[in-house]
């Protein structure tokens, strides 16, 4: 939603990101990492944070670490929610009609961003399963079953 808020707001980085964002490519490391630690900083009191969709790098789960440790909220575990492609680029592209979302409107595009995902997010799987912070969640089922399976994932940590 940070990407999204900085687009609505219409700030030149918000322009930047959405012509990013519509050819199906990734923001920059930089950009995700500055947006991030602005608004890990604008909440100083808070017990945690979920982060969505993000690190979608090595280098951006190297700077998240980092970061984290220093504002003193390592983190504590990393949940993968997996589901099958063709699933996946269903829901994108019905997401892409009743949200009006031009990123996943185009079945193309929706591919692109699948490749690149594997291409460059896959080892953070590695990364975190080395430190012992990685589930993944089977997520091809109800939005209700996924949230249960995800609340048992976060029972031990919260």
């Amino acid at each position: 939603d940070m990407l999204r808020n900085e687009i609505g707001q219409g700030s030149a980085l918000g322009k930047e990101v959405e012509a990013i964002l519509a050819r199906g490519d990734l923001v920059s490391d930089q950009i995700v990492i500055s947006l991030i630690a602005s608004n890990v900083k604008a909440n100083p009191g808070a017990r945690g944070f979920l982060f969505d969709g993000f690190p979608r790098t090595l280098p951006q789960a190297e700077a998240l670490d980092d970061f984290l440790v220093k504002s003193g909220h390592p983190l504590k575990l990393m949940i993968l929610l997996e589901v099958d492609d063709a699933v996946c680029e269903m829901r994108l592209l019905r997401r892409g009609g009743i949200e009006n979302r031009p990123d996943d409107m185009d079945a193309e595009r929706v591919r692109h961003r699948l490749a690149t995902y594997y291409a460059q997010t896959v080892p953070i799987i590695n990364h975190y399963k080395k430190q012992g912070k990685f589930v993944s969640v089977d997520s091809s089922d109800t939005p209700e079953y996924t949230l249960k399976q995800v609340s048992e994932c976060l029972k031990p940590i919260l």
